[in-house]
């Protein structure tokens, strides 16, 4: 569900993320299950995944359609529109939004940019660092402006003023530099009058100082460039000096990049290339800085709604992350025969109690996924009868969905190329997907199902791979090409993904279920198994590890000790943004939804749920409030609960048992939440 709805130069990365604290609750064995995790996990380094002339041949196949106008105003021709992006609103709809390239904020309108350090403020239920346009320059009344470029972590707009070009502005992701480069003679103004200080100028904004460096003439409030002069503001972190960032911010950021290595663990390199090859600076977040290793020195830091920033100089950012195992099922071994006859009846009254299978890509991927588990499930306690049924069901289901020519012949159940927004559409859409909101979610669930039935099944995997390629590569194409973006939804930097497709909103965009998003990677990885694509599997890998890191140092286990946190009142947060984190969601304003969507669907490969059991426990507290487990999405948490210690999954049990059935989530099944406690028995 969605909007609409973890140096530097001479620093060696290493180490366990601090967030995975050793865990007090069982872990079931990762490879015991039919089709589950391979013994030979793809390890590697980052390459070309689903490239251009690989999904365009399977695009010849498939139906085509125009998609919605998502009103891409400021979007240079030839350029794929860059939805579920951290600065995708800068590109949709009839006016700008602001962007949060963290540490700073950023701007346009009709008369230049801004930006700012937002000013950071903690409520019980809020945590907010919205737009501060402290720095105002000016580029000429009516300025109008156009993204021209993007790549991993920046982004540059070229204003136009009277129909003339002025100039170009690139901003970066983890960079506090803003660097305007002239494209004539040019006369900017500022808001704030800079004065000299060394060999640059400065100004006090709002709680800090700013400083700006050029080859160009500052007179107070006047910055004049000449054709290809850059000026470069920059906000001076806190504990920092002036001076040390001065001789950084005079060889400005060009291009950046990511790479990755899978291996013991995942690797993560971003680069920021300048244009003189000279070193620059970056911010740190709190999950990077978790898994860095070695001393550099630090250049200060800055306050954020994530939590305190710590700037370093040099050109690259590596950390690591622990990886993650993607399970195809539950692992049933320990179970003891009277354990099997209880979950198979259970399977048995979930089978016969089963609706039709939903036509919208959210629900009917959910539901495609829920049944695939209850296959595995069944094989495992001897129900082959039902197995079999299920096997036959889903694979009907998941060729029904992957015929590339069905949205050609009807309006359901299938999926179509969006010729105008590039990338794959289901025919009946939800939360917004034929505007792109979700799109890893929904595929996520389709791409685990196909994993599950295709992992033992050539066969099977290479009647699905037509769409079911295409699904992987609406998410995960790398580099990007002229059919989809460079993985839609994910950003390296923050090391989540992103949910909204265009969005809409002031405090930029968003996230809220990070648990599905750690289900897509594991899902995605499940699929690159199936037909032995070692480079699909090694990037869903690398993925997979870093949402899970992210879901938990920013939804689920955030380090309360950072001062962001202080006066904060709950202890997840299941809405964030570039701009604010909220407790709340799109849905419901219950607690057990907070919490739930933060859980779902609890799958084999939810082990980012797996952390201190004194968290876990508070987590459920807050979550069932005085309701108790017997609510809406109790069996979530019920399940959930159970990570906290053997006595707690006993609890349970026995509450599972004497839950109302009627309120298992349509993604679940009482089978499913049965056999997940059974199985984490020590």
């Amino acid at each position: 569900m969605t909007t609409a709805r973890r140096i530097v130069t001479g620093l060696v990365a290493g180490g366990l993320i601090g967030t995975l604290v050793a865990c007090t609750s069982p872990v079931p064995a990762a490879t015991s299950t039919p089709g589950a995790t391979s013994s030979r996990p793809g390890t590697g380094s980052s390459g070309t995944v689903l490239a251009a002339d690989r999904v365009g041949a399977l695009l010849d196949g498939t139906a085509k359609a125009e998609g919605k106008d998502l009103k891409p105003e400021r979007l240079a021709d030839g350029l794929v529109p860059p939805t579920n992006k951290w600065f995708s609103g800068l590109v949709f709809g009839d006016t700008a939004q602001p962007v949060f390239p963290l540490p700073l904020s950023f701007g346009v309108d009709a008369k230049g940019f801004a930006f700012g350090l937002p000013t950071v403020t903690t409520t019980a239920k809020t945590i907010m660092g919205g737009y501060a346009p402290i720095i105002a320059v000016g580029t000429g009344a009516g300025t109008s402006w156009t993204v021209t470029g993007y790549d991993e972590l920046s982004v540059t707009l070229e204003g136009t003023a009277g129909g003339e070009p002025v100039g170009t502005v690139r901003i970066a992701e983890g960079s506090p530099f803003v660097t305007f480069t002239a494209a004539g003679s040019v006369a900017l103004t500022t808001n704030l009058p800079f004065a000299a200080a060394g060999n640059a100028w400065s100004v006090r904004g709002g709680a800090a100082d700013y400083g700006l460096v050029t080859a160009g003439t500052v007179s107070g409030t006047s910055v004049s460039l000449s054709r290809g002069q850059t000026a470069t503001w920059f906000a001076v972190p806190d504990g920092g000096t002036l001076a040390s960032l001065v001789p950084l911010a005079k060889d400005p950021v060009t291009a950046t990049s990511a790479s990755y290595r899978v291996a013991d663990e995942a690797t993560t390199t971003l680069e920021y290339r300048t244009q003189g090859g000279g070193r620059t600076a970056f911010a740190v977040l709190p999950h990077q800085a978790d898994g860095l290793a070695g001393e550099g020195e630090s250049l200060g830091s800055y306050r954020s709604i994530y939590g305190t920033l710590t700037l370093y100089a040099g050109n690259q950012l590596t950390w690591t992350e622990p990886l993650q195992a993607a399970r195809a099922g539950l692992d049933l071994s320990g179970l003891s025969d009277a354990e099997r006859t209880e979950v198979a009846a259970a399977v048995k009254a979930d089978v016969a109690a089963a609706k039709p299978y939903p036509a919208d890509t959210y629900f009917g991927g959910k539901a495609l996924y829920r049944d695939a588990q209850l296959i595995q499930i069944a094989r495992q306690v001897g129900a082959d009868d039902l197995a079999t049924t299920l096997t036959r069901q889903v694979r009907a289901e998941l060729e029904k969905w992957t015929d590339p020519k069905g949205c050609e012949t009807r309006d359901a159940f299938c999926f179509f190329y969006d010729t105008r927004n590039n990338g794959m559409v289901g025919r009946t859409p939800s939360f917004g997907s034929d505007e792109y909101n979700d799109h890893h979610f929904h595929y996520g669930y389709f791409l685990y199902a196909a994993g599950v039935l295709a992992a033992d099944d050539p066969e099977l995997a290479a009647a699905l791979a037509p769409v079911m390629n295409l699904l992987a590569a609406d998410i995960a194409s790398s580099p990007g090409n002229e059919y989809f973006p460079s993985r839609r939804n994910f950003d390296s930097y923050a090391s989540h993904s992103w949910a909204s497709g265009t969005s809409p909103f002031a405090d930029a965009n968003n996230q809220e279920s990070a648990s599905e998003a750690v289900t897509a990677y594991a899902g995605l990885t499940l699929w690159a198994q199936a037909i032995d694509d070692t480079d699909l599997e090694v990037e869903a890998r690398w993925m997979h590890a870093l949402e899970a890191a992210s879901a938990q140092a920013y939804w689920t286990d955030f380090d309360t000790s950072d001062p962001v946190y202080a006066g904060f009142g709950h202890s997840v947060i299941p809405l964030n943004f570039g701009g604010k984190r909220d407790y709340a969601t799109w849905f419901s304003a219950e607690p057990a939804a907070a919490l739930a969507i933060l859980l779902i669907p609890v799958s084999p490969s939810s082990d980012q749920l797996r952390t201190d059991a004194a968290r876990i426990a508070a987590n459920v507290t807050e979550g069932i409030g005085s309701k108790g487990f017997d609510q809406q999405y109790g069996d979530y948490i019920l399940m959930y609960s159970a990570l906290a210690g053997e006595e707690a999954r006993l609890k349970a049990l026995d509450a599972l048992r004497d839950f109302d059935r009627s309120k298992i989530d349509d993604g679940n099944t009482y089978s499913y939440a049965l056999a997940w406690l059974l199985s984490l028995k020590p």
